[in-house]
């Protein structure tokens, strides 16, 4: 413990940081609504940092003390800098075990990656343990989109499938494949339950979608490792895709995501054409 808990000086540092922040600084859908507070709601904090409403009411009213992880996900819910953490950390009493600076992005060997480059009519993606776009090849960018233009913080595949309207018109049954990925990430959850970035992810979808919001709170889990993808791409048309996943050997948690076409069918002769159109680009 790091001092003594100061519970009405916490309330009143995190109702300040709220009133600091808009919906549109945490990505939050925006309404012709009026407002009736400065900055977030106590509702949009308490799901962005994936915690009830009680419990962060009861914060801010000093009459719970927080524990260290879910200090951890208030801290990037309110976004708040390193001195603000350690000031958040010290009126709560507690120790920050958590790294001061953001860790740096996962990074892929270079054999997957020189398989990626090998893959040429071939989608290929490299997934991180919540789902984010590591690494990629030219293939996958004629399938999907441009994930370069994407900035990183951004490059998630869940994210993807529910915010950005082309991958998710892409999608012939959106709603099955958004399952399976929700029911993934759910699973991935289970190995670090108390990931800040984790449950900023699900707080900010939560949040923008109520579909997300109903097929995560179900709890429905899968390991997600093959399946068959229908797609309606805008220049060649229908595909059907098998969509195989590989764990890396280095226990990173990264997945190896390929997309293969049965050989000889429009599906086979429709991802050419599209490498054909695209230059290559490397992640």
């Amino acid at each position: 413990m790091s001092s003594h808990p100061d519970p009405r000086a916490l309330g009143a540092f995190l109702r300040a940081c709220r009133a600091q922040l808009t919906p549109q600084d945490c990505g939050l859908p925006t309404t012709d609504t009026a407002r009736r507070v400065t900055g977030l709601r106590r509702e949009e904090v308490a799901t962005l940092a994936a915690i009830s409403v009680d419990y962060y009411t009861r914060l801010e009213q000093g009459r719970v003390r927080a524990s260290t992880p879910v200090l951890a996900t208030l801290t990037h819910a309110l976004h708040l800098d390193e001195d603000q953490q350690q000031h958040l950390y010290r009126l709560a009493g507690r120790t920050n075990d958590q790294p001061h600076r953001h860790p740096p992005t996962p990074r892929v060997r270079p054999a997957v990656r020189r398989l990626l480059d090998h893959l040429t009519h071939t989608p290929a993606l490299v997934l991180g343990k919540r789902l984010d776009v590591l690494a990629w090849n030219p293939a996958a960018t004629a399938l999907y989109t441009d994930f370069a233009a994407i900035p990183a913080h951004h490059r998630n595949y869940l994210r993807l499938m529910f915010t950005h309207p082309a991958i998710r018109a892409l999608h012939k049954n959106w709603a099955q494949d958004a399952q399976e990925a929700v029911a993934a990430l759910r699973m991935e959850a289970g190995t670090d339950p108390h990931d800040p970035d984790l449950a900023r992810l699900v707080g900010e979808l939560s949040l923008q979608d109520p579909d997300f919001r109903t097929w995560w709170a179900e709890h429905r889990v899968t390991s997600a490792t093959y399946g068959t993808k229908h797609y309606r791409h805008p220049l060649v048309g229908d595909l059907t895709l098998d969509c195989d996943t590989w764990a890396s050997p280095d226990h990173s948690g990264q997945r190896l995501m390929v997309l293969t076409a049965e050989p000889d069918s429009p599906t086979h002769d429709a991802l050419r054409i599209l490498a054909s159109w695209t230059q290559p680009l490397r992640a």
